[in-house]
């Protein structure tokens, strides 16, 4: 058989695809984020380097990774934890898990979605109706607080519905329903007040700066039996602007002494979305006095010791991350909330590739049964199997995260694909008076045309439920143009070559 230029580009634009999903063999955990101004940042840990051992301890598995940081830290207690990466050797001295989060080392290029990986996703609305500029700032602000958090692998992009109204939608992997339903329903507005006046806010406005992550001004500071458990109190320094220092220096200037002469009267209250979080004894050093340093403190509990760590952990750094931050610009509500484990994910996926390799060599038996020609059936399963590699390669090449709305356009795709090839056949076998060059101009008309109309059908879905079946859109577009332009020509021009 003669080997036209069709073929020769669908054969080029393959190896090209196989390419850009570069299988890989490497071992290890990659590192999906790592905690701004964290010590593991500073030691040179960064998002991609991949964890190859944890003090001498060989890391192939996340399950690696959690079980010996789980034995490192039962307790608060400062440790050595020497962390070993393919760009980095880091030697950290901390009292709490370092500050990075990793993800199982990828086999290829190809980017997983949220659905695929595991992770929460929320669909979030304004109090009110947002312009294009408000939405803007409301995902600006939103980022900046989900990073100082420390949640990997995060998403967050304005979607719209077919009326126009405006939503937030973010995809966090490895994060919990839990960890958005808190950041998110909260408008995470604080003050600190004394009496009726309110002395500073968080946001840059009022706070220059935080203490995180530096045990000399940042930490857990005591942890003592209760009734229900543990209590553990923690400790933090915030650092005002001049602004604020002399608002807290005029409030304070009038003030009365209490009875034991070393503090004011009036507590400094602490509140969190206008619920009292703590209050704060205000020493007689302070009075009138315009000081930018100022401590903060709080506690968790919890059943048992380790656990009243991390909840008081937990609960010092979103305390941090609203004073860093400030408060986010509009009330939100969380209008649909989602979650789905790794586990899951991969499973359906192992059986939705299953599915379509065997529908395509299911299909393939079929055409064999109905044309007898094993050479039509083999080029079938090539331009089928053609496609879904193109596919990913494009998906690898783009990084286009990969979700379950995505795999169902490719096997969309697929199924087009097949019937545009059935189409190829029936032209090639009717009416041989007309030659086999006028056949497949006649096939590939039909098959132009179901393109365009897939296309105006698909078009819709890009903002329909409010974006959530855009991936499942553009993935079909994306395959049946490539179909349309590469393979299903080169499938015309194999069969017409069998013709002749």
């Amino acid at each position: 058989m003669k080997i036209g230029w069709r073929i020769w580009l669908l054969i080029a634009v393959l190896l090209l695809s196989l390419l850009a999903i570069s299988p890989s063999f490497n071992s290890g955990v990659i590192v999906t984020s790592v905690s701004s101004n964290s010590s593991a940042l500073h030691e040179g840990i960064a998002v991609g380097q991949v964890v190859k051992s944890v003090n001498g301890v060989p890391i192939k598995t996340v399950e690696d990774y959690s079980k010996v940081i789980s034995e490192l830290f039962p307790s608060a207690e400062d440790k050595k934890v020497e962390i070993i990466t393919n760009k980095a050797d880091a030697i950290l001295f901390t009292n709490q898990s370092p500050e990075i989060t990793v993800g199982e080392m990828p086999s290829t290029k190809i980017k997983m979605g949220l659905d695929l990986q595991g992770g929460a996703r929320a669909l979030v609305q304004a109090d009110h109706s947002l312009t294009d500029g408000e939405l803007n700032d409301l995902i600006s602000v939103s980022r900046n607080r989900f990073n100082v958090y420390g949640l990997s692998d995060i998403q967050i992009r304005g979607v719209s519905d077919l009326s126009g109204n405006k939503f937030m939608l973010l995809e966090v992997a490895g994060a919990t329903p839990k960890d958005l339903e808190e950041l998110v329903s909260k408008q995470g507005k604080f003050e600190a007040k004394i009496g009726n006046s309110s002395v500073f806010t968080g946001g840059k406005t009022d706070i220059a700066d935080v203490c995180r992550n530096d045990a000399t001004c940042a930490g857990i500071t005591a942890c003592n039996p209760s009734q229900d458990g543990y209590v553990c109190s923690f400790r933090f320094a915030l650092y005002l602007t001049a602004q604020a220092a002399q608002r807290h220096a005029d409030i304070t200037s009038t003030m009365a002494v209490d009875s034991s002469g070393k503090y004011l009267a009036e507590k400094l209250y602490l509140y969190v979305d206008d619920q009292e979080m703590d209050s704060l004894l205000i020493s007689t050093d302070l009075k009138g006095k315009v000081t930018t340093d100022i401590s903060i403190q709080g506690s968790g509990s919890g059943r048992t010791q380790e656990e009243a760590v991390r909840s008081a952990q937990e609960n010092m750094k979103k305390l941090q991350t609203i004073l860093i931050t400030g408060s986010l610009p509009y009330k939100l509500s969380i209008v649909k909330l989602d979650t789905i484990s790794p586990a899951l994910g991969k499973d359906f996926v192992n059986i939705i590739l299953l599915a379509a390799v065997a529908s395509i060599i299911l299909v393939s038996i079929i055409i064999f049964a109905r044309y007898r020609k094993f050479k039509i059936s083999l080029a079938l399963l090539f331009t089928a199997f053609s496609e879904l590699i193109i596919i990913l390669g494009l998906a690898a090449l783009l990084k286009w995260n990969l979700d379950l709305p995505s795999i169902a356009g490719i096997l969309a795709t697929i199924g087009t694909g097949v019937d545009s090839q059935i189409v190829i056949l029936d032209e090639a076998r009717k009416n041989i008076t007309v030659s086999s060059v006028e056949r497949m101009k006649r096939a590939l008309f039909i098959i132009f045309s179901s393109f365009f109309t897939a296309v105006v059908a698909m078009l819709p879905l890009i903002s329909a439920g409010a974006g959530l079946f855009k991936g499942f859109a553009l993935t079909t577009i994306a395959g049946i143009t490539i179909g349309v332009l590469i393979s299903r020509p080169a499938f015309a021009e194999m069969i017409r070559e069998m013709d002749e």
